[in-house]
């Protein structure tokens, strides 16, 4: 397949020659058209003399009749009569007398009309021809320079592509292409190690120090402590990947790296963060680089729950690729084939007298032969799985349409960090309560914190798109993860939950009674209304209400059941009996 430039020189090329053969052809033409004009002449001249019985008069002289008779009809030229031309350069005839003797020569100059004519545009032919040439030429040029300057815009387009914005370093779909080629580049026996390093604290980072600054500093520290032959990208807000061929022993250089990365000094601040990492390695743990990297991540999780610091190699017991997770891998689209999903619903009351508000929508799983199979041990196979998605249009869609049998109640459904990260979620929500028929304002979306901090603008984005819809946003489990006071300011929520294990030390510690009055203050400022989720005593019920807190949700009121045991509880509130699992 030719570029455009090597088509433009052929094009160039064959236009010349064109023009070339053209004229040379034409030429030959004109010789060959001079040529039989001559011929006809002298046909012409013998017919004539032929015919001509005057030709020569009685003193052999020549008739001047006959020359300009010849002359005219022949379009000869300076026709004359020559008893002796051997020195003349003109055509000539022999003139035959009536005893058939040569009396004479008729002679006349040669006309080159065809010939003269070419001769006159060959300087226009050539002319056209240089232009083409230079036309080529400076077309090609152009072609050239525009072909640079296309190619540096995609390179630097690639690069943009391929790398973080903020730190340079390749992304996450760039470093996994990277720990590919590293593995295919493995020599034998080689040991590759693939290392994952999450940095904890980056959301809670100082007013002397942003954001974007630590994570530079952060990237910087970690490439200059390992071996220039690692391979170092960003894969997440908070999350390096490492690949390192060739070493056995990775943790001592993961062990300076994590230093590097939280020593005190790192951005000349006060601002410290720790982190701590998992890694796995090919061939011992895994053969492919999708085994490879699932198996670093279940050491980072191993990692995550040792704390700040911890190194953690993979281990065959962390493999959740166990008969277990075999089993559910086996049997997770056999039950949503088979309706066995189901959602379970827990109320929601209001924290001043107890009224039921809202039900937060719960899935749940029983197997028919192994019984019950709880959320967190089936979801996060079927994030492996890819069957978030389905899974999130599931719940949503059976949540609205079991809701249409409460009318006075709104419903909460949890959104997965991946489908809040899809845009097609909006269309999704939409969609479902076109189905339904139930109101927006009856829906509740509730989201976690850690998929606010991964793409800042996008997520205000999708909140508004959603609030469009007419529906409301919560954020679960506030005070669990980051609990960043800045993003509660940039992002559009409706509502705040206060995790489950700020309650729990409720009654026994002074301290969780002035978080949890510290939060619903810092909600009311910010026009949020405040849940409170796994209330079990009436203690922690009561120091609640004080706190002021405004809905409540657990074990105390209700556990989550099934819809038709959400319809008992509201027929017990509507005779005017104070419900069985719930208090006033």
């Amino acid at each position: 397949m030719l570029s455009a430039s090597q088509w433009i020189a052929v094009l160039a090329i064959v236009a010349v020659g064109a023009t070339m053969i053209t004229a040379a052809v034409g030429y030959e033409m004109a010789r060959r058209s001079d040529e039989k004009l001559w011929t006809e002449q002298r046909a012409s001249l013998r017919n004539a003399m032929a015919e001509f019985r005057g030709l020569f008069g009685r003193s052999g002289s020549i008739d001047p009749g006959f020359v300009r008779m010849a002359e005219q009809n022949a379009g000869l030229k300076d026709l004359k009569f020559e008893t002796n031309p051997a020195s003349s350069q003109r055509e000539m005839q022999p003139a035959i007398d009536a005893q058939g003797r040569i009396a004479g020569f008729f002679t006349w100059d040669r006309v080159h009309p065809m010939t003269e004519t070419m001769n006159r545009l060959m300087p226009l032919i050539a002319g056209i021809a240089i232009v083409l040439v230079i036309f080529a030429g400076v077309a090609l040029g152009m072609l050239r320079r525009a072909q640079r300057d296309l190619a540096a815009s995609e390179a630097q387009a690639q690069r943009a592509a391929d790398s973080d914005k903020l730190t340079g370093l390749p992304n996450h779909a760039k470093m996994l292409e990277l720990l590919d080629l590293a593995l295919a580049e493995r020599a034998g026996p080689e040991i590759t190690s693939f290392v994952l390093i999450e940095v904890d604290g980056l959301a809670d980072v100082d007013a002397q120090c942003g954001n974007d600054e630590l994570v530079a500093a952060v990237a910087n520290a970690l490439q200059q402590a390992l071996p220039p032959s690692a391979t170092v990208g960003r894969i997440g807000s908070d999350k390096f990947a490492v690949a390192i061929t060739g070493a056995d022993e990775v943790e001592p250089a993961i062990r300076a790296a994590l230093d590097a990365m939280t020593r005190p000094d790192l951005t000349g601040t006060a601002v410290r963060v720790s982190a701590h990492a998992g890694f796995a390695q090919t061939p011992r743990h895994a053969t492919t680089r999708g085994e490879l990297t699932r198996r670093a991540e279940l050491a980072l999780r191993a990692a995550a729950e040792k704390g700040p610091g911890a190194i953690v190699g993979f281990d065959m017991s962390f493999d959740v690729a166990s008969a277990d997770h075999k089993f559910i891998t086996r049997e997770l689209p056999r039950a949503l084939e088979a309706n066995e999903l189901e959602l379970h619903y827990q109320p929601i009351v209001a924290a001043n007298g107890g009224k039921m508000v809202g039900v937060e929508a719960l899935l749940r799983w029983t197997h028919p032969v192994r019984g019950p199979i709880g959320p967190a041990v089936f979801i996060p196979v079927a994030e492996q799985m890819g069957f978030m998605e389905v899974l999130g249009a599931f719940v949503l869609r059976r949540a609205l349409m079991e809701a249409k049998r409460w009318p006075d109640l709104y419903v909460a459904v949890n959104l997965s960090p991946l489908q809040v990260r899809d845009a097609s979620i909006v269309d999704l929500v939409r969609a479902a309560l076109r189905e339904s028929g139930v109101a927006p304002e009856r829906l509740v979306l509730e989201i976690t914190e850690g998929v606010l901090i991964d793409n800042p603008e996008e997520m205000v984005q999708r909140i508004d798109d959603l609030h469009a819809l007419g529906v409301s946003v919560a954020l679960d489990d506030f005070g669990s993860g980051y609990s960043n006071l800045g993003y509660l300011q940039r992002f559009p929520l409706d509502k705040l939950k206060i995790d489950r294990s700020f309650v729990a030390g409720l009654g026994t510690s002074a301290n969780g009674g002035v978080i949890i009055q510290a939060i619903v203050a810092l909600g009311r400022a910010l026009g949020l209304s405040v849940l409170v989720e796994g209330v079990e005593t009436e203690q922690q019920r009561v120091l609640l209400r004080l706190a002021g807190c405004d809905e409540m949700q657990g074990y105390l009121f209700a556990k989550p059941a099934p819809a038709r045991a959400i319809d008992r509880l509201l027929a017990q509130a509507r005779q005017g009996r104070t419900p069985e699992a719930l208090t006033a």
